[in-house]
């Protein structure tokens, strides 16, 4: 992988990052709930989970390329079709809500679906629940809590099956192009992980000001868009 194009990867993983999905949310409401001190277990589940997601998907890329070159294709095109569709949602949606009221909605939804299981705030969470209670969960729950939201959004998985082909060389030795891309990915979301964390209340009303996050969000549906076709064009290339 050359060095300009890790650059143009680092460059959209970092905008895309910015952009307030749950690991981001979980981040900012937890920054806000129980300081920054405590938040950094938090911060070290979302990365764990995180990991898990981006190691299985790159083992199944490694193992698809060696053995079925031919579904490698196809799954690029898949993936260029999921990213005009993100690409579309994202610019569509891009003026709905802002990020404190999308925070409480996802908090109110899974603290709701929380309560129908019959759990209590020590048992395990299954999402984002640890949000809504009053008491500070101890440092093992706040750890366990961004393991279960990472790994609570299958969606990455997708995403990343869909977006890492375009900056992958096969043709190339790829662990090291594995390792260049976990880096960059780590980085960026570890750096807004700890923006949203340490800045939550003022980064959200910021972006709460005027058409802000709608913007971020358009642009992130414009790289969605701009990847997607550099991977048809890759698909198409390869098919004559």
């Amino acid at each position: 992988m050359s060095w300009h194009l890790f650059a143009v990867f680092f460059a959209s993983t970092f905008f895309i990052s910015a952009t307030p999905g749950p690991n981001m949310l979980l981040a900012f409401q937890y920054g806000m709930n129980y300081g920054v001190k405590r938040t950094l277990w938090t911060l070290a589940g979302l990365s764990l989970g995180l990991f898990v997601l981006l190691l299985s998907t790159l083992l199944g890329l490694d193992v698809i390329s060696r053995q079925s070159p031919w579904l490698l294709t196809i799954i690029k095109a898949v993936g260029a079709a999921y990213l005009i569709y993100l690409g579309i949602s994202s610019w569509r949606d891009a003026g709905d809500g802002s990020l404190m009221s999308d925070a409480k909605e996802l908090r109110a939804e899974v603290a709701a679906d929380y309560a129908a299981t019959g759990g209590s705030t020590t048992s395990q969470p299954r999402s984002l629940s640890s949000a809504a209670t009053k008491i500070a969960p101890s440092n093992t729950t706040l750890f366990r809590t961004g393991v279960w939201v990472s790994l609570s959004n299958p969606k990455a998985i997708l995403f990343f099956a869909a977006f890492f082909p375009k900056f992958i060389n096969f043709s190339a030795p790829l662990w090291p192009q594995y390792v260049l891309l976990t880096i960059g990915l780590f980085l960026s979301e570890t750096i807004w992980q700890i923006v949203y964390t340490l800045g939550g209340k003022k980064l959200a009303s910021w972006l709460d000001v005027g058409n802000r996050l709608a913007w971020l969000n358009r642009g992130c549906g414009v790289i969605f868009i701009l990847i997607a076709a550099a991977l048809l064009v890759e698909v198409i290339g390869g098919l004559l």
